[in-house]
């Protein structure tokens, strides 16, 4: 038998100077050629080509590519705007229509002097206030003065008169409270000077307006059963007082929203004597309102009073010539009160009692009628106010 060949590859057999030189010729061939660094290049290479490609999230938005302008517009996907967040939604509530009765300027209701009287107290008042109001009525035209004496304290009568004020028992802050309640309710407040430069045999200043000349000779019998006795407003101290009074007054109520005169204001035609006092009047009446401007530019004059021809014809009161803020017709005589609407039309409001309230719907339903004030002539004024709302719903 032929000896065994021993295993392997023969590699023992190779002179080891021999593999030392191979291996060394080839590193220099590889440096040399730079096909070591082609290698290197291609090993990451064939990495990515056997690894799938992840890209990861973008930190911020990337811009998009621009696209070649071609003529089909691209689609864009539709970006949701963030939605606000819903909060409890409040009902509102819708305005109510206004009725023609509400579209009156003044709603007014005259409420005597006396209603103040036997002490009336704080709540007294502001319930009445804002009963009016529930009426519909919006302006509380007030009595503040009659029969030539205050229903408040007067630093004025104390000086000129010896006492301060009407005897009538009332509460000092009664006409602060009203007005207060009133402006809560967005009401108004006239001070309405009842009965004027007018007094009767049981004003508590008559012996003394005798005393002192200051009544003009003669009876006023305007109105039937009524015996008046006008005070001279020719005289200075009578003029004066008055002038004195109404500037106290302003001043002293600085939030009252106007002051009211009516047709007691003026003479009767038919006092003896054939004297034309309307001059005189007309200068009493000028100075009394420029005084009070003075004293408080913001209270309004108002005036309620005859259609002004027979305002001058028979009562010597030229009120065009007064320069009042605001005048109101009296429209109290049913026989004429077609011809009075016609007046009323023109200026800023009729006044009618609580007689003529069969006319108040007619009134309500006139545009021209800007204003409506009513008189309760039967002393009930909350029957008149209750009367009011009644007529004024139906309308």
């Amino acid at each position: 038998m032929s000896p065994k060949k021993a295993s392997g590859c023969g590699c023992s057999s190779v002179p080891i100077s021999l593999i030392i030189v191979i291996l060394g010729g080839g590193y220099w061939w590889l440096i040399h050629l730079g096909n070591l660094k082609n290698i290197i290049k291609l090993l990451p290479n064939i990495q990515q080509a056997a690894t799938p490609q992840m890209t990861p999230a973008p930190s911020k938005p990337e811009k998009e590519a621009k696209l070649p302008q071609t003529e089909t517009v691209p689609t864009s996907i539709p970006t949701p705007s963030p939605q606000p967040s819903l909060s409890p939604l409040t009902p509102q509530k819708l305005p109510l229509l206004q009725t023609p009765w509400d579209k009156k300027a003044i709603r007014g209701i005259y409420l005597s002097r006396y209603q103040i009287t036997n002490n009336a107290d704080e709540q007294t008042i502001r319930e009445r206030v804002r009963y009016y109001h529930a009426q519909g009525i919006n302006t509380i035209i007030h009595g503040v003065w009659g029969n030539g004496c205050t229903m408040y304290n007067s630093v004025v009568m104390q000086q000129t008169l010896g006492y301060k004020s009407c005897p009538n028992q009332f509460q000092e802050r009664w006409l602060d409270w009203l007005i207060d309640e009133a402006h809560k309710h967005r009401m108004q407040v006239h001070a309405y000077f009842e009965k004027g430069i007018k007094i009767d045999k049981n004003s508590p200043i008559f012996d003394l307006a005798i005393s002192k000349k200051w009544i003009v000779p003669g009876v006023d019998k305007t109105y039937a059963g009524i015996d008046q006795y006008v005070l001279d407003v020719e005289s200075p101290e009578v003029a004066n007082f008055f002038q004195k009074i109404l500037v106290e007054f302003v001043q002293k109520y600085p939030t009252i929203d106007a002051v009211q005169w009516d047709d007691y204001l003026g003479y009767y035609a038919e006092l003896p004597g054939k004297v034309d006092r309307t001059a005189h009047l007309t200068n009493f009446v000028q100075q009394m309102i420029a005084d009070m401007k003075n004293a408080n530019p913001k209270v309004r004059f108002d005036l309620c009073h005859h259609n002004p021809y027979w305002a001058k014809r028979y009562f010597a009161a030229d009120w065009l010539s007064w320069k009042v803020d605001r005048v109101f017709i009296q429209a109290y005589n049913d026989a004429n009160f077609k011809q009075e609407l016609n007046y009323a039309e023109n200026y800023a409001g009729v006044a009618i009692t609580d007689n003529q309230l069969h006319h108040l719907k007619e009134l309500v339903n006139n545009t021209k009628i800007k204003s409506i004030l009513v008189f309760p002539l039967t002393g009930k004024p909350e029957e008149t106010a209750a009367t009011i709302k009644k007529i004024t719903n139906k309308n």
